[in-house]
């Protein structure tokens, strides 16, 4: 499943999607600072009978750093420039501090970052960006009371601004460079207590997301409508351990989605509400065997009520052998932007737009899996056969200008029935001489049902590799390797044959004292330059890039 299909989440609370305003943005990820996470759990599969829409594919949680009894911090700088000399230099500076105001009762954490990524000129022609430039700046605070051993209250506000710009051109017979840029300022309130009681745990949790856009250009032409994505949620859960094999968890959330925007109708405004309740029993038969039940009703404003059934099956065969089976139905509904005829987003650096279709249902997910892990004395594989049943899958598609950069205008349309199915291997062995390899490999057999042809942007092979090098105790290097293979794409219903690629990168890392690490890397050593040896790739590839910083703890 793409990206748009997977759930991120910050502390378990959602975050207004950038790709709302932007289409295809990733500041979603990158503006909580690196070193004020603690971990990141990942959910693989539709888990919609807990969160709902948008977790189609799987979640993502990013668990953020909290306040202790003793102060500590860190603080890192990066920088990077490419080979070739075309711009693209990056550099980051960011740190986490964190300790108690009133030991064992009120704690404080906080964190910032600024980053940079110098605009990259295109290959063929300079007055073009072939890479945007992006310049971002966030932080964010969070006071932790604890006023006694079992419940805890989080107070949390987090803010970020980026800029991004780039140089494009109108097209057409008499078609004209300018710059255009984009700001994106976003801001965060969430306030939550848990309680972790003899008889169960509790959560309640009341955030508020907001994400505005503005956009300029420098030929004087009106710039796209500034944008306003907000959303509020109130939700909570009640899990309680029943008869000594049950663990009952229920809860409900309350959502409203709100857009300003004056293309979206004459009000310039629009909104949806969605409320939901949940159920989930996790039984543990013995010590060996266990079984997740659970689903989850949702009331969408426009589509109604939609249920998200899931059950999933786990063996401990022994100490070393696990198999799990499970099968789960997920959906998520169009965004407001995706239903508005009149919303558009640029896409692409600029190579295209997107409008939205007031026709499109919600996507539905069936997905069935079935799996084991056998994990040995210094080796380990993996293995998961799955399929996903998927009706009205949301894809975007060229209706005009295909191909124009600048002014090619895609829309987006429903997949009436879609087949995702594949398999996935995986394994890892200790080699001599302080080496490591781990390995994954994914096999993709996505094809459009309708019309009897492959779901266009996915490619069949997959393959991830990681060697690992650590002589001392001080010292560690990694050698990452990217294989995607070869794909189609589609241009007015025309099919284009995407060429298999492979990117290798390099880190290293030396510990210079218990508190002091330097590290460095080169990034994409073969210098592939996608975009430059076909236009039909919508990301160009970074050049060969060289990057070295420090990060110092306390």
């Amino acid at each position: 499943m793409s990206s748009e299909h997977t759930l991120v989440l910050i502390d378990g609370k959602r975050i207004s999607p950038s790709s709302g305003a932007i289409a295809h943005s990733d500041f979603d990820l990158g503006w909580i600072p690196v070193e004020a996470i603690e971990r990141i759990e990942v959910v693989r599969g539709p888990m919609s009978s807990l969160y709902g829409s948008e977790a189609l594919g799987g979640v993502v949680n990013v668990i953020t750093r909290k306040a202790t009894d003793t102060w500590l911090g860190s603080g890192f700088v990066d920088g990077g420039v490419r080979e070739d000399g075309l711009g693209g230099q990056t550099h980051q500076l960011g740190g986490y501090v964190s300790g108690p105001l009133l030991p064992g009762v009120l704690g404080l954490a906080l964190n910032a970052e600024t980053q940079r990524q110098q605009e990259t000129p295109d290959f063929d022609s300079r007055n073009l960006s072939e890479l945007e430039g992006r310049n971002a700046n966030s932080g964010g605070a969070t006071l932790t009371w604890t006023p006694d051993d079992a419940q805890r209250i989080d107070f949390g506000y987090e803010s970020g601004r980026e800029r991004r710009w780039r140089n494009t051109e109108t097209g057409g017979t008499a078609s004209r460079d300018y710059e255009s840029t984009d700001i994106i300022e976003r801001e965060r309130w969430s306030l939550a207590h848990a309680g972790d009681w003899q008889w169960g745990s509790n959560q309640v949790r009341a955030y508020r997301n907001q994400l505005d856009r503005t956009n300029s250009r420098s030929d004087g032409a009106a710039p796209s409508n500034s944008q306003r994505l907000t959303d509020s949620v109130l939700d909570g859960s009640l899990s309680v351990p029943l008869l000594d094999m049950h663990r009952v968890t229920v809860g409900s959330e309350w959502r409203k989605e709100e857009l300003e925007d004056r293309s979206v109708n004459s009000r310039g405004e629009e909104e949806a509400l969605h409320r939901a309740v949940f159920l989930q029993d996790e039984i543990a038969f013995n010590a060996d065997w266990s079984l997740t039940l659970g689903s989850r009703f949702d009331k969408h404003e426009q589509f109604g009520w939609e249920s998200s059934p899931r059950a999933y099956l786990l063996h401990h065969f022994n100490d070393q052998l696990t198999l799990r089976a499970g099968v789960g139905k997920g959906f998520k509904a169009p965004s407001l932007k995706q239903l508005s005829p009149e919303y558009s987003a640029t896409g692409g650096g600029g190579r295209f737009t997107i409008v939205g279709n007031p026709e499109l249902q919600p996507e539905t997910n069936t997905a069935y899996e079935l799996g084991a892990d056998y994990q040995a004395d210094g080796w380990s594989l993996s293995g998961m056969l799955f399929q996903n049943d998927v009706e009205d899958l949301i894809q975007t598609v060229c209706v005009a200008n295909c191909g124009i950069r600048g002014r090619e205008r895609r829309n987006y349309e429903n997949v009436e029935q879609a087949r995702i199915r594949g398999a996935e291997l995986g394994g890892g062995v200790d080699l001599a001489y302080g080496l490591r390899w781990d390995l994954n490999y994914t096999y993709l057999d996505a094809r459009n049902q309708t019309v009897g042809q492959r779901l266009g942007d996915r490619s069949r092979h997959l393959a991830n590799s990681v060697l690992k090098w650590s002589p001392t105790s001080a010292f560690d290097a990694h050698l990452r390797t990217e294989y995607v293979g070869s794909q189609i794409t589609y241009s007015s219903n025309v099919a284009y044959s995407l060429p298999a690629y492979s990117l290798w990168h390099l880190e290293l890392n030396q510990k210079l004292s218990s508190n002091l690490t330097l590290r460095g890397g080169i990034e994409n050593i073969g210098d592939e330059r996608l975009a430059d040896q076909n236009e039909s790739f919508a990301y160009a590839e970074p050049g060969r890039t060289y990057h070295i910083g420090l990060v110092a703890t306390f």
